[in-house]
């Protein structure tokens, strides 16, 4: 078995190598070889890991990452929300373009690798259903979620033609996320735990009223593993998935902190309204009816406080 992660330098690429890593297997065969790229040295840590410093993007990459054709193969790399938004020109160039890079270069080989896409709820546009039905319209109020719309409009049509057998997964929001901010507008729903449970002030821009669906990166890692497992005929012609969340209010969040860690931690919490950022999030969704994933074998973090537990027992020493 032969992987390839794009964007392997990041967070969650970083999780999934580890845990390919530490199960030695996935598909129910043994990993031979993970390939991880991205436009900085992802870490390797094992002897099944080769890294490699390359632009997706660029022509002949892509094509040279196929040779020979992974089994799997997991596309993690794009630019985050609010660079997006931000950088028009670069997310484009990284979420649109270089993913029909990597699919047009697959295509254009022999095999027809189970690709694993990482999409957002952020295809998702006001005004909202309650919950937000698994056929819901998708209008995206951002040119993030434009990009990852027209990313998942290519993987169910690359799939459909054969050329690839592709599965994306809508992904919540993930928190905590461990590390230093980045620049995702989502980027404050993990500082508002990462920092307090460091003893470090962290600004809330947004009302405690606002709210949003999350996944704790050990949960998101997991979706990652059955949706490269996933029988294609269970999952039919509509192959790209929203993930379940725990939806909760930033006020909700904080609660679940101090059940978890006690009022002085969430006492370093200062309210600080941004309204670039409460302009962003008013156009995300909140909560979604994930029956479809459900059915489909993937499992939610069962609350948030669970999802604080999960980052203390896996990042909070690193975080």
């Amino acid at each position: 078995m032969r992987i390839l992660i794009t964007g392997a330098a990041g967070m969650l690429g970083r999780k999934l190598t580890q845990r390919l890593v530490g199960s030695g297997s996935l598909r129910a065969r043994p990993i031979e070889r993970i390939d991880l790229v991205d436009i900085v040295e992802a870490p390797t840590g094992s002897a099944l890991c080769t890294a490699r410093i390359a632009d997706i993007c660029q022509p002949g990459v892509a094509a040279d990452l196929l040779q020979p054709m992974p089994e799997v193969i997991f596309h993690l790399a794009g630019v985050v929300s609010g660079e997006a938004e931000t950088d028009f020109d670069k997310g484009m160039a990284v979420n649109v373009d270089g993913t029909r890079a990597l699919f047009d270069a697959i295509r254009c080989v022999e095999g027809v690798p189970r690709v694993v896409f990482t999409s957002s709820i952020a295809v998702f546009g006001a005004p909202f259903g309650d919950p937000i039905p698994d056929d819901f319209h998708l209008t995206p109020l951002t040119s993030y979620g434009t990009q990852k719309l027209v990313a998942e409009a290519l993987l169910a049509d690359y799939s459909r033609r054969g050329f690839l057998d592709g599965i994306g997964i809508r992904l919540p929001t993930i928190s905590v996320r461990p590390g230093s901010p980045n620049a995702a507008a989502s980027g404050f729903f993990s500082g508002i735990i990462r920092e307090p449970l460091a003893g470090l002030p962290a600004e809330l821009p947004v009302s405690r009223e606002v709210r949003h669906s999350h996944a704790s990166p050990r949960t998101a890692i997991e979706y990652m593993i059955h949706a490269s497992e996933l029988d294609s005929a269970a999952v039919g012609p509509r192959r790209n998935i929203t993930m379940p969340g725990a939806s909760v209010t930033v006020g909700e969040q904080i609660e679940a902190l101090v059940r978890v860690a006690g009022p002085a931690t969430a006492a370093l919490i200062v309210e600080s309204p941004d309204p670039a950022i409460a302009q962003i999030v008013a156009g995300w969704p909140e909560r979604f009816d994930t029956q479809r994933a459900l059915e489909l074998g993937f499992v939610p973090d069962e609350s948030y406080d669970d999802i604080i537990r999960a980052y203390l027992e896996d990042d909070f020493a690193t975080g």
